[in-house]
């Protein structure tokens, strides 16, 4: 490995006596290689932050190790430039993680390491600032020294000396915030001061987290047996332990979520416990949830969607053993957690798992690692657990736990029907704006008894494209293959994929046809045409158009909570996780249009949707009927959701899969390439595909063919793919270990190209 400072010497030699005692190996946000070798003196640690000059600029990296020898000449290696002292050690647990995510993942370490840490850590420049919020510093006046300090601080600089007589008036000292207060230039000064021994300082951390109003901890319900069975089993494990818990919409899987997570914390004072959620639209209600239940047990929120000095403060929280209980999305599960003693992920089928940028890991699958490496339970909850799971907990690699019934005695599970749109027509009976007359009908029958109703179309905007009948032009991305989506309130085109916005035309941009109209349905338009149908209902729209504002989401799930929307329209945030106890009714708008994908999950992920959001009808024990709109009444996934048959559907899929030797049977890479012609990208993957061709594994694993990817044109670049697969998880990484050492060589055959390999993809 190379130093910042110089190129790799090829022979292995020890550094000098002086360099050997201060040698560190650190660990940077570059492709370039794993490590760099620096200069330090005995006070920086492994698992420390540092600041290094890398190149022309200076960096921030974490300490691996402090070796003995290095590949470096002693006259080359450059010394560490910074130093964080008051953040305790990432410890060799956390590495570790970083280490694995980083081999199997195939990208350098400091890649893994550095974008799991909080922005603010990441920059060096806001190290101070951090450390004010996380550390109460203290100075006082050294014994005998308080003349020494006056004669310091000269009478006409009235700020300085109003300082100094306060710090000598204030037996305990003061603080810096204090200090600030009476003197702009404090830091200055009592550094100053402090290197000359006239004041010591004193440092303390601060507690991170605001600390809850004192209350009563809310009554855990009763278990039923099936839910106390799965709490017994969780508590009872010994060292790592996997359990898949399969539970039907309602059975209360966060109730054993919350008893085992009681179990832990009752255990050991100082024991953590990590609780993963796929969405951040779902973490404040759990939060209320798990604030509630714990009142006295510190809790840390990790997701996206905090600004960088609270992500931070909260990470450090976790860091630091402050924090009982981590709650957070995908990111969190690379958290620093020392003393972590149980992983929960709840709704583990959920593709929102997997990081579709960068590092494009699986939160599930390093959740379940992580779990081995510290020989602690990992519990994977959903209703629709993923095939790979499933077939796990079919092998005996989980531990299956099931909850058949709903936990609440009087709540079933809800009838669930199809409307045959085919037998609609034929019986001439027209949608009003893709409603049928039976949705619309079981709409008016909760009006009237004061029930709410759910209507789930998993499209947002107006109209997926606009279009005229006179030439045939289509609101088309001009950087996408894709369609500008109409959003009639704010009248613009926007592309849902790249972002870009236009205005909406007022003619043809072709032949200048006036009549020019949208085509097809999105949650805008039902919005609209509910509120035509039915004037007298409040109703509300739930999607990430409604939600941009901070807080928006939560307000919104509030009002319905409490009764203030008689219906409610909304795509994929309000499928999962919500317990909406006055829903008596889900109407699913038009869910043909996934069934016919090129992706072997396509049914998986529709009957995972369907039956998720289906689950939002009767959890008070009102009642519960879902209506599906549909052309193909006949599809399995629609058949299964129907008889509630999720073992069933599961069944065919595995079979399915088995004969055709895709995943869980098989292990999956994929290679993306892009570029501003589609044929660079495609000759790219060609050479790449040249030197797997020529590799001895090559016979052992199947090289699909590059082709264009289903939507070729993202952001200007045309996107082409290649499929790897392999019977073999070990066979098909030692594989694309070799294989990607010869992209540079196909990279410098084909100039300009990105290229992106993708480990056990989720979309092909």
């Amino acid at each position: 490995m190379t130093s910042a400072a110089a190129p790799v010497d090829t022979a292995l030699q020890p550094a000098s006596a002086e360099a050997a005692a201060g040698l560190v190996r650190v660990a940077l946000d570059t492709p370039a290689d794993d490590y760099f070798d620096y200069l330090a003196d005995a006070a920086v640690m492994p698992g420390e932050l540092v600041v290094v000059p890398f190149g022309k600029r200076h960096v921030m990296g974490v300490v691996l190790d402090r070796p003995d020898n290095t590949e470096v000449p002693a006259d080359r290696l450059r010394p560490v430039t910074g130093h964080l002292t008051w953040m305790p050690p990432l410890n060799a647990a956390w590495i570790g993680l970083a280490r694995f995510a980083a081999r199997y993942y195939h990208r350098c370490l400091g890649e893994v390491m550095l974008p799991a840490l909080p922005p603010s850590l990441r920059d060096p420049q806001t190290w101070e600032r951090l450390e004010q919020r996380a550390r109460t510093t203290q100075y006082r006046v050294r014994p005998a020294q308080s003349e020494a300090l006056l004669a310091a601080a000269p009478s006409r600089a009235r700020t300085v000396r109003a300082l100094a007589e306060a710090l000598i008036a204030a037996p305990d000292g003061l603080r810096l915030a204090e200090a600030r207060e009476l003197c702009t230039a404090a830091p200055a000064r009592l550094a100053e001061w402090e290197a000359a021994g006239c004041i010591q300082s004193t440092h303390a951390d601060r507690p991170l987290l605001d600390k809850a109003p004192t209350q009563v901890p809310s009554v855990a319900p009763t278990l039923h047996d099936e839910q106390r069975a799965a709490v017994d089993a969780i508590t009872a494990a010994e060292g790592y332990a996997a359990f898949l818990l399969h539970g039907v919409t309602g059975s209360g899987k966060t109730e054993v979520y919350l008893h085992a997570i009681a179990a832990r914390l009752d255990e050991d004072p100082a024991a953590q416990v990590l609780m993963l959620v796929p969405e951040i639209n779902l973490t404040p209600q759990l939060q209320a949830r798990i604030a509630e239940r714990f009142p006295d047990q510190p809790l840390a929120v990790l997701h996206s969607g905090l600004a960088d000095q609270e992500r931070s403060l909260q990470w450090l929280a976790a860091h630091r053993g402050e924090a009982r209980i981590v709650l957070g999305t995908r990111m969190a599960v690379m958290a620093s957690v020392p003393n972590l003693k149980l992983i929960v992920v709840d709704e583990e089928h959920d593709t929102s798992y997997k990081q579709q940028e960068g590092l494009r890991y699986s939160a599930r699958d390093l959740a379940v690692w992580r779990a081995n490496q510290l020989g602690i339970p990992v519990v994977l909850g959903s209703a629709t657990p993923s095939m790979e799971s499933w077939y796990r907990a079919e092998q005996g690699a989980y531990r299956k736990l099931v909850l058949r019934d709903r936990a609440q005695a009087d709540a079933a599970l809800p009838t669930v029907r199809l409307i045959d749109l085919n037998h609609e027509r034929q019986r001439q009976r027209t949608l009003y704006e893709g409603l049928s007359v039976p949705l619309l009908d079981a709409i008016q029958q909760r009006l009237d008894r004061g029930q709410q109703s759910l209507l789930f179309l998993n499209r947002r905007g107006y109209a997926p494209v606009l279009a005229c009948d006179s030439c045939g032009w289509l609101s088309g991305c001009p950087r996408c293959s894709a369609y500008l989506v109409l959003h009639r309130p704010e009248r613009r085109l926007r592309c849902h994929h790249c972002g870009l916005e236009a205005p909406v035309p007022h003619h043809c941009p072709d032949c200048g046809n006036v009549d020019i109209a949208p085509l097809g349905r999105g949650t805008q338009r039902i919005e609209e045409a509910l509120a035509a149908r039915f004037p007298q209902a409040r109703i509300a729209r739930i999607d990430a158009d409604s939600t941009r504002r901070k807080g928006s989401a939560q307000a919104m799930l509030d009002e319905v909570h409490a009764g203030e929307v008689d219906i409610l329209v909304g795509t994929q945030m309000v499928a999962k996780g919500h317990d909406f106890q006055r829903v008596t009714l889900v109407g699913i708008v038009h869910p043909d249009a996934a069934m016919f994908s090129h992706d072997f999950r396509a049914a998986e992920h529709l009957f995972a949707s369907l039956m998720q959001v289906s689950g939002r009808a009767g959890r008070a024990g009102l009642g519960g009927e879902v209506l599906i709109q549909t052309r193909y009444p006949d599809a399995p996934a629609l058949q299964a959701l129907v008889r509630h048959d999720y073992d069933g559907f599961a069944a065919s899929q595995l079979r399915e899969r088995r004969q055709a030797g895709l995943p869980p049977y098989a292990y999956q890479v994929l290679v993306t390439a892009e570029h501003a012609q589609l044929e660079r990208a495609l000759a790219f993957l060609q050479a790449a595909r040249a030197c797997a061709d020529a590799s001895p594994m090559a016979a052992e694993v199947q090289l699909h063919d590059p082709v264009p990817m289903s939507m070729v044109r993202l952001f200007n670049k045309e996107r082409a793919q290649m499929l790897v697969e392999a019977g073999s998880r070990p066979l098909l990484q030692r594989f694309v270990s070799e294989w990607v050492r010869t992209f540079d060589d196909a990279a410098t055959r084909v100039k300009g190209v990105r290229w992106q390999l993708e480990i056990d993809p989720l979309r092909i």
